[in-house]
């Protein structure tokens, strides 16, 4: 069973244990397939290229994926130390993440926002705290 998909404007929030946050606006899509909630967007950094994100959000998990420039698995349930991937040109680098916080709310409109505090860790060795935001709108909701 699945849903529309509704073209949306997405801001992603990312802070790394107390510094200053970085923040990303990109537009996407948001749907919801069997018992999951979806989004999808692409961001392009000079740097490296293009990066498609996937966030999946289902009852007891949220998961992460990245491909394109870097690869990336992220997976989160409360609590848990879950083991993951990051690579790069350069590498693969082994990651664990431990979610402390996770929240998830979404609107009939499809509207919503995705909450996650975690610790991270790179090759065993902690990495810090990350707290990631994202807020999506449908995109017809701007003027």
């Amino acid at each position: 069973m699945t849903t529309n998909e509704i073209p949306v404007k997405i801001s992603v929030k990312t802070t790394i244990n107390d510094a200053a946050p970085v923040e990303l606006i990109v537009f996407g899509r948001y749907f919801q397939k069997e018992r999951a909630a979806y989004l999808q967007y692409e961001e392009v950094l000079e740097e490296v290229g293009t990066i498609r994100t996937i966030v999946k959000v289902s009852q007891e998990e949220m998961l992460i994926l990245r491909s394109g420039a870097i690869k990336m698995r992220l997976p989160f349930r409360l609590q848990q130390k879950l083991p993951g991937s990051y690579e790069l040109s350069l590498g693969a680098f082994e990651t664990a993440t431990l979610a402390k916080k996770m929240e998830f709310t979404s609107q009939e409109n499809g509207s919503g926002q995705i909450d996650i505090i975690y610790d991270f860790e790179m090759q065993g060795a902690p990495a810090g705290t990350f707290q990631l935001e994202i807020h999506f709108q449908p995109e017809h909701s701007y003027e």
